[in-house]
């Protein structure tokens, strides 16, 4: 049997909401990947639509985690972030890049820091300085369509797109540094949601498409960079997993909505995790 790979996820984790930790570690272990997680806080809920939730920093934590990592010579075949709090924390990431990569090594960032054309509430502008110097080091990039716009410094178009603008944003978005980019919350209608892919080696675009849900899900970025990542190294192309991940995430987004979950506590993921596994070809 072959050894498994292994994943460093460097996200936050709330109690209660799927998002962040409590939606990557599921799905990556589900996918037969060994997944070491590096908490960047800790909270009560996530923050999407509720109030009163309790907040911990973790930051003064991160530099002795990724110290002990490296004196135990931990190898991971991935890195992969999301929300990080504060310039201090993206500086500390930075450093746990230079000490975890490798030649063949994957670094995974999701620059998560605004939405529908609006940075998060705790973020200045600056913050969005910090994040593209992080990405610079990244071999893949997953940002959606307001964080694109943020990354390029450029105005935020609501869309709907056309694809000279996407394949345009895609290639100014590889040039900051990573060679494969993954744009998500990409439309040319109001029918199909989906992403977009560049890989600048190959200089190929290409998109994936599924039928729109109507409504606003939480968490469903974190869906959709997991499942990505479980099917990257499941060995599958870039391509192939971005079209998994878009199906993946509609349809946790379908079954939410079938079951009339409280949209605020994230996506029904765990009901479609078997469908995942059919799609990485891990069960049949």
């Amino acid at each position: 049997m072959k050894q498994l790979k292994r994943v460093a996820a460097i996200h936050d984790i709330s109690g209660f909401g799927k998002c962040s930790l409590t939606v990557a570690l599921p799905i990556l272990s589900a996918a037969g990947l060994e997944t070491a997680v590096l908490p960047t806080a800790v909270l009560s809920t996530h923050t999407g639509g509720i109030e009163g939730f309790t907040y911990r920093d973790l930051t003064e934590d991160i530099a002795s985690i990724t110290a002990h990592w490296k004196s135990l010579n931990i190898r991971f075949d991935a890195v992969y972030t999301g929300f990080l709090g504060s310039f201090e924390q993206l500086d500390l990431v930075t450093r746990f890049f230079d000490e975890f990569k490798t030649a063949d090594n994957l670094i995974l960032v999701d620059p998560v820091m605004a939405d529908n054309g609006e940075l998060y509430t705790i973020f200045t502008p600056e913050f969005a300085v910090g994040m593209r110097k992080l990405c610079e080091k990244a071999d893949i990039i997953v940002p959606n369509l307001t964080e694109a716009a943020l990354l390029l410094g450029e105005k935020y178009n609501p869309g709907p797109y056309t694809e000279e603008y996407i394949e345009k944003t895609l290639r100014k978005l590889s040039r900051l540094g990573p060679q494969k980019v993954v744009l998500t919350g990409v439309f040319f209608d109001d029918n199909q949601l989906g992403a977009a892919t560049y890989d600048a080696k190959t200089n190929e675009v290409a998109y994936a498409f599924e039928e729109r849900v109507p409504g606003y899900f939480h968490g469903t970025g974190d869906v959709f960079g997991s499942a990505l990542l479980s099917a990257l190294l499941n060995d599958l192309s870039l391509n192939e997993a971005a079209a998994i991940a878009v199906r993946f995430t509609t349809s946790s987004i379908r079954k939410t909505a079938e079951a009339g979950t409280d949209i605020r506590f994230g996506v029904n993921f765990e009901h479609t995790i078997p469908e995942l596994l059919k799609d990485l070809k891990l069960i049949k």
